[in-house]
């Protein structure tokens, strides 16, 4: 199949073919004649693969198809797209403006971190598109600076991240400034039971679109484990660098903190680099993220918040410096390299207190990941072994007359869950690595 056989406009063709595209992925080729009949849509695919596309090409072709003559009517902006971070929205607002260039249609994204004076004015102007994260499209509604009322399509776009940073009942309160007859499409690569009951609610006899198994990696990611000790993480990622001439690698850790110190080790140690999270102010983030993109940059380390706006052609590689606490995050991390068919890397560095995490990661991916050691990186730690029993010595009664707080002699104290012996050793398995909170 075709672009210009799923009846989009001459205009949509038009750009689309400016961007050297002419046969749709297969959730655009599934998705987009159900978009164009004005269905409800539930749409699951692997992130990398033509989601935003998917919508946002039926979409413009809907509102070209019914335009408003009044001016006054059009301050009011007639498609909502909901999204989690500010990366994403603008990400999402990019390909609304390369596909919409021929049509004369207006968007905009707000979102947090940046002054809200000019989204008011763009606004106040009136578009026909708005892209918001929730929390600072809800300042606007508070300052009734925009009206839903005119809303026609909805679309939430990764609603489980929305989900699991905590907009879920931000998105109710905006959902209910909404008309009630509306189009609803629902976006995402992973589907938590919770997104899912909230598709119930709004979804009127959707259609699904589910072009891979659910919460399934890109298949042309290849994905591998590195074993080594936390504290030797560092020392790792720049003997890789340095052995294999890294360029563009994006480095996801736990904690902004942690992003910010392994940013701050690799720049002193000769590596390009930026952080990238939810503290940074929007400029610094567009900045880092532009500099990133050109290969200024040989590496980006991000926090999870980041993960959903990160969309670079042919990025190589993807290194999990921390293993995330949700297993989903593992596959949106990923899923940031081999991306529109392009082949990519996914490498992990597990130390001894996150065999619990990757264990919760295979179980997802329904399989075992391929593991090895670096020869001079190899883990001291190995699996916390029981401590021997020792008999305990009962002292003497306090002064205030209080029982001693000791155990029965010879009864064992068990070690803490998850705690790690403070010494140990581990045979070198020999195999190398080759190279290949809420936001507003």
């Amino acid at each position: 199949m075709l672009f210009n056989e799923l009846g989009l406009s001459a205009e949509i063709l038009r750009a689309v073919g400016e961007q050297g595209y002419d046969t749709p992925t297969p959730i655009q080729a599934q998705a987009i004649p159900y978009v164009l009949a004005g269905r409800d849509l539930e749409g699951l695919a692997q992130t990398g693969t033509g989601k935003t596309a998917a919508f946002v090409l039926p979409i413009l072709h809907r509102l070209m198809a019914a335009p408003v003559n009044s001016a006054q009517s059009k301050i009011a902006p007639r498609v909502l797209v909901l999204v989690p971070t500010r990366e994403l929205a603008a990400q999402v607002l990019e390909s609304i403006k390369v596909y919409g260039k021929h049509t004369g249609l207006k968007s905009l994204a707000v979102f947090g971190g940046v002054s809200i004076i000019p989204q008011v004015g763009a606004l106040r102007r009136g578009i026909d598109i708005l892209v918001a994260t929730p929390g600072r499209l809800l300042d606007h509604l508070g300052n009734r600076n925009v009206d839903l009322g005119k809303i026609q399509t909805l679309v939430l776009d990764e609603a489980d991240r929305m989900f699991d940073m905590g907009f879920i009942n931000d998105i109710r309160k905006i959902i209910a400034k909404c008309p009630k007859e509306r189009q609803n499409l629902l976006f995402s690569a992973t589907f938590a039971p919770e997104v899912r009951d909230l598709a119930h609610a709004i979804l009127r006899n959707p259609a699904l679109v589910e072009v891979a198994r659910r919460n399934a990696p890109a298949e042309m990611v290849s994905q591998s484990v590195i074993r080594c000790d936390q504290d030797k993480k560092k020392d790792l990622l720049l003997h890789l660098f340095s052995q294999h001439g890294w360029h563009q690698t994006l480095i996801f850790c736990r904690t902004k903190h942690g992003a910010d110190a392994l940013a701050k080790k690799l720049e002193q140690s000769g590596v390009k680099t930026a952080a990238l999270h939810g503290n940074k102010t929007q400029g610094a983030r567009t900045r880092a993220l532009a500099d990133f993109k050109s290969g200024r940059l040989a590496a980006l380390v991000a926090t999870d918040i980041a993960a959903r706006g990160i969309d670079i052609d042919s990025l190589p590689r993807v290194v999990n410096f921390e293993l995330p606490h949700v297993p989903e995050d593992y596959i949106h991390r990923i899923g940031r390299t081999g991306r529109a068919g392009s082949s990519g890397e996914a490498l992990s560095f597990v130390s001894l207190d996150e065999r619990i995490q990757l264990r919760d990661i295979e179980r997802l991916l329904k399989r075992e990941l391929d593991s090895s050691v670096m020869p001079g990186f190899e883990p001291l730690q190995t699996r916390p072994t029981p401590k021997v029993a020792t008999p305990v010595r009962r002292s003497a009664p306090s002064r205030n007359g209080d029982k001693p707080r000791s155990s029965p002699a010879g009864r064992s104290h068990p070690p803490r869950a998850g705690h790690a012996p403070r010494s140990g050793s581990g045979k070198p398995a020999g195999a190398t690595y080759h190279s290949g909170q809420r936001q507003r």
